[in-house]
């Protein structure tokens, strides 16, 4: 990326004006790497994602990197900046040729389109080549969650008589009890838990800062594994003082590492493994909703910045009420009689 100006100016600008994540920021400038392979000649250099897993990073990075870095004659700035509606199209045919699925497509539009705006914004082009073309058409699919007992099952299994097993029931706990995402979870550092308040300070997307409750048999939870916790901290000089979850080194975990920890437990439970971490924050959300909570409050629990982002989860509990309805009235269902 640093072989182009107006790239690292635009992940500047995210980064420390528009405050998005270095990772966010890497995300955005793997896919312009891409488009820039693209307009090289070199077409798709991430090559095919037949099933919509790629996620921007990893070996794709190096590999569009060389792509770009290999053009000595060619200004990837000047192409960049030059770019019309028809190499927008081009490219966006190519990534459906390689079976990229629909979702990052739009993604990589999203990109282009946020791109071309800050470079209008800048004076670098007169006109946003993406303004005319269309978002794809995404399959509208509804968040996965688990039924309470599932949820109770996962949470149990892992042996709280160990600082590994305490702290791993710690982090579900605390995924499902407040709706927290991984990355969000992974950042929280000691001062962030207020026992007495029983309330957890929440790091955000953008960095916003939420407060969200949290409830005293949780804050149990999480005493236990802060006791373990405290101990080793004493025998290790290494040790990070100020972060709340740490691995076996003392070290901030990984978002990574909280999702093989629950692979595990998944498997331990007799669950399926198609369940992410994130599953749990779907299921705190369709639980409050279910159990009456109003969409505006669990808005401000998840920290979303858009009410509709929140309302995919009444068709969740909608499916629930109409199962409710249907188990309390059975003759409903019944087919009508035939007259003799």
């Amino acid at each position: 990326m640093e072989d182009s100006i107006i790239i690292q100016d635009f992940l500047n600008y995210l980064q420390f004006e528009k405050r998005f994540s270095p990772h966010t920021a890497k995300c955005y400038g793997v896919d312009l790497l891409q488009f820039g392979a693209f307009l090289t000649g070199h077409g798709d250099a991430g090559g095919p994602d037949v099933h919509g897993h790629d996620d921007g990073l990893g070996s794709h990075d190096s590999g569009i990197a060389t792509a770009v870095a290999t053009q000595p004659k060619v200004d990837i700035d000047q192409l960049l900046a030059s770019a019309d509606v028809n190499a927008i199209r081009s490219y966006m045919a190519s990534l459906n040729e390689k079976q990229y699925s629909k979702a990052t497509i739009a993604r990589k539009l999203a990109t282009l389109r946020s791109f071309y705006k800050f470079l209008v914004k800048r004076n670098r082009v007169s006109s946003n080549p993406v303004v005319g073309i269309r978002t794809p058409k995404q399959e509208k699919r509804l968040p996965r969650f688990l039924e309470y007992e599932q949820v109770k099952r996962l949470l149990e299994t892992p042996p709280t008589d160990s600082w590994l097993g305490a702290r791993d029931r710690a982090i579900m706990e605390t995924l499902y009890s407040t709706g927290m995402r991984v990355s969000e979870i992974v950042a929280l550092n000691l001062e962030d838990i207020d026992f007495l308040g029983e309330v957890v300070h929440i790091r955000g997307k953008g960095k916003k800062e939420r407060i969200c409750p949290i409830s005293s048999s949780v804050l149990q939870i999480v005493q236990h594994y802060m006791e373990f916790r405290n101990k080793r901290a004493q025998l290790n000089g290494n040790f990070d003082g100020k972060v709340l979850f740490v691995n076996k080194h003392g070290k901030r975990l990984s978002t990574r590492s909280v999702r093989r920890k629950m692979d595990k437990y998944l498997k331990m439970a007799g669950l399926d493994p198609a369940i992410s971490p994130h599953t749990l924050r779907h299921s705190f959300a369709t639980h409050m909703l279910n159990r009456g909570a109003d969409l505006r409050s669990v808005q401000e629990l998840l920290g979303h910045q858009s009410l509709s982002t929140t309302q995919i989860y009444t068709h969740l509990t909608t499916g629930k009420i109409k199962e409710v309805y249907s188990a309390a009235h059975p003759r409903e269902n019944e087919p009508p009689k035939s007259e003799n």
